[in-house]
């Protein structure tokens, strides 16, 4: 674990610690989807992305996760060198960034008899769910799930997992080994206050905790002055880059999705 810490401890890093996307532009099929976006997510921080449905949110994860072809440059700049961590504290070098995904939540037939062991294992060991799971797989799935308060979920069906149960599991999967930078699309999709409460804190506690540069859409605004230190607005391109409060209460917020949420506003 690096013992930097950045985010809301301090104003920024210099530069020193970052990834940093500069002039990013995607067509496809002659069609512009993205058009010179640039930013900057910094160690520690969390930064929330909001747009319209066709904005080129999904556009945009994909090019950072290496899936999307793009014109522009994502680097990354990490302080005291890039490190790959894995659940049993060893360390290994390494020359790009880890990149933590969480996709909007897949849904799973309630009958299916696939425990959350049996898809960890799957997904992280390469291990055939028919056969038995050797200790060392089931400890370090026990290790991953710790990770996000969920060791009584591994014997789960995956079928049978609630919402907020169902996103623990696939952030513990992107979580191993612990990356760089954290993605999440939509992670309070379809979950209660509560949940999305409990989410939020927890998503706290692991950019804290590793030092994390998370990035994760979402739709709800009025949440974002709780979590967020930083939303980028797009819509094709970036319209407005600031604090909640900066973005919720700008013309091109409003512009956009023809809601006042800012300071003055009746939300």
């Amino acid at each position: 674990m690096r013992n930097l810490k950045h985010g809301r401890e301090c104003g920024g890093c210099a530069d020193s610690c970052c990834l940093k996307v500069d002039g990013l532009s995607v067509k496809l099929e002659g069609d512009s989807i993205l058009e010179d976006v640039s930013f900057h997510l910094h160690c520690g921080e969390i930064v929330a992305l909001i747009g319209p449905n066709g904005a080129g949110k999904s556009s945009l994860f994909r090019s950072i996760l290496g899936q999307m072809p793009y014109h522009g440059n994502i680097t990354f700049a990490p302080a005291g060198g890039p490190a790959i961590r894995l659940a049993d504290g060893l360390t290994t070098g390494g020359t790009r960034p880890l990149v933590g995904y969480v996709p909007q939540s897949p849904s799973f037939d309630r009958g299916d008899p696939v425990s959350v062991l049996d898809f960890f294992t799957a997904a992280t060991c390469n291990w055939p769910v028919w056969l038995p799971i050797p200790k060392k797989y089931r400890d370090l799935c026990a290790a991953c799930l710790r990770r996000v308060h969920g060791e009584d979920l591994m014997d789960k069906a995956m079928g049978a997992l609630s919402g907020g149960q169902l996103q623990r599991v696939l952030l513990a999967l992107a979580l191993e080994p612990v990356p760089h930078v954290l993605i999440l699309d939509e992670p309070l999709s379809g979950v209660d206050i509560e949940v999305e409460h409990r989410l939020l804190d927890m998503l706290d506690e692991l950019r804290t905790e590793y030092d994390l540069s998370i990035f994760l859409s979402t739709h709800d605004f009025a949440s974002l002055p709780q979590f967020a230190d930083k939303v980028v607005l797009l819509n094709k391109k970036v319209l407005k880059i600031g604090t909640p409060g900066e973005v919720l209460a700008s013309p091109e917020f409003y512009e956009t999705f023809h809601l006042r949420m800012g300071k003055g506003g009746n939300g």
